[in-house]
């Protein structure tokens, strides 16, 4: 009698593939750090009691530990930022504007733009911390 050997194809089996690479891009999605990327070197303070920021595309406003103004990550001087909050005042539409302080700037900076927006009745502006 004689035996037939059947010959198998052979087969790659791609379940495990797929979980494997669900796994990864899991693991990666959960890695990941969406950061906003400043060429600034800004450390804020924290804020425990905060609430989330609910502003869609803020104007940006950063005052480094010199006390030095940022619009939008250009350097401004303070006479610069007052003309700013007149013409930004006079705007039809406006963005909430978020001032984003390293922790060790001086305070006269800071109380100057907040003086300065409500000066101009700008009334959304808000402070970002950690």
């Amino acid at each position: 009698m004689e035996l037939r050997k059947r010959k198998h194809k052979p087969e790659i089996n791609i379940v495990p593939l797929v979980d494997v690479l669900i796994v990864l891009i899991f693991f990666f999605l959960m890695s990941m750090q969406f950061r906003n990327v400043n060429v600034l070197a800004i450390t804020p303070p924290k804020i425990d009691s905060a609430g989330k920021d609910k502003a869609s595309a803020p104007l940006e406003i950063a005052v480094n530990e010199q006390g030095d103004y940022f619009l939008n990550a250009k350097l401004v001087s303070q006479t610069q930022m007052s003309e700013f909050f007149q013409r930004f005042a006079e705007r039809d539409e406006r963005p909430a504007i978020v001032i984003l302080a390293d922790e060790d700037s001086p305070l006269k900076a800071v109380t100057f733009l907040l003086d300065t927006a409500r000066r101009n009745n700008v009334d959304r502006i808000s402070l970002r911390a950690r």
